[in-house]
């Protein structure tokens, strides 16, 4: 699985505030403890400064590679602020988080993944809006592997986000989403999925049990990467159960090495 670590996110009041105040020492802990739960990218996002967004990117790019060496997802629609971020990469290969197949979105972000040889998060949206079926969703997810692909983009570096919608505004979202993961990794099975997973609870209570029956149900239909948060014991517990009964940890090791780690107290 796919772990991508949404902690360092300006939209977090707690991350905000360190962001803003150059905090280095409470954003290189966060990523370090992200990454020790098992994260496998960190993303870095610095959105909510509109203006200061390209130095804000940089700086956290700075910050959090002197503390670990995991990739980064860089997550920002502004070019800008993506180039200074990938510039001052010097991680490993990092995910563009993200580009749709909005004209103008892709045509500006798309060139710095070729250029940078990125992985890339392709949401499922488009110049008509946030699409409400899956076949649609499915239809402009075949848009952008054929377009990017076209481009040089290696298959496995497609991360396909099927735009999770907060199941509290419609009953239909979370099926939506799941059908949308189940007919992409059909139709396309070398792409990954990279699922905004908390944004199924958005606006209701007791979020976490929200997102972590929505992971379970998700990953059962083909889900091998999210944005989620990895200091959840319980969610990450749930996740290594899955991949046991999924048959994609052999013999259980990773399960029963995460157990003798003392990961699967909850």
């Amino acid at each position: 699985m796919i772990i991508i670590g949404e902690k360092i996110n300006s939209s977090l009041k707690s991350t905000r505030t360190a962001i803003e105040n150059r905090d280095a020492q409470f954003i290189q802990e966060l990523a370090k403890k992200q990454y020790e739960a098992g994260a496998t990218y960190i993303d870095v996002n610095a959105g909510m400064f509109l203006k200061d967004e390209p130095e804000l990117l940089e700086w956290l790019v700075e910050t959090v590679q002197s503390a670990v060496d995991a990739p980064f997802s860089i997550d920002s629609p502004n070019p800008e602020a993506v180039k200074r971020a990938l510039m001052a990469n010097k991680n490993k290969k990092p995910i563009i988080n993200s580009i749709t197949d909005e004209k103008e979105r892709y045509n500006a972000i798309m060139p710095l993944v070729v250029q940078y040889q990125t992985g890339v998060v392709a949401l499922c949206m488009d110049d008509t809006g946030m699409p409400e079926t899956v076949e649609e969703r499915l239809e402009i997810a075949r848009r952008l592997v054929h377009k990017l692909t076209k481009e040089g983009v290696r298959i496995d570096d497609i991360y396909i986000d099927p735009m999770v919608r907060p199941v509290g505004t419609g009953s239909h979202y979370g099926v939506v989403a799941i059908e949308t993961i189940r007919a992409v990794k059909k139709e396309f099975p070398e792409v990954h999925i990279a699922c905004g997973l908390s944004n199924i609870s958005f606006g209701i209570p007791a979020r976490k049990l929200m997102n972590q029956a929505f992971l379970v149900a998700a990953m059962a239909a083909g889900m091998d990467g999210a944005i989620l948060d990895p200091l959840d014991k319980k969610l990450m517990a749930l996740l290594y159960a899955t991949e046991a009964l999924l048959g994609k940890d052999e013999f259980c090791m990773d399960y029963l090495m995460k157990f003798r780690e003392g990961l699967l107290d909850v």
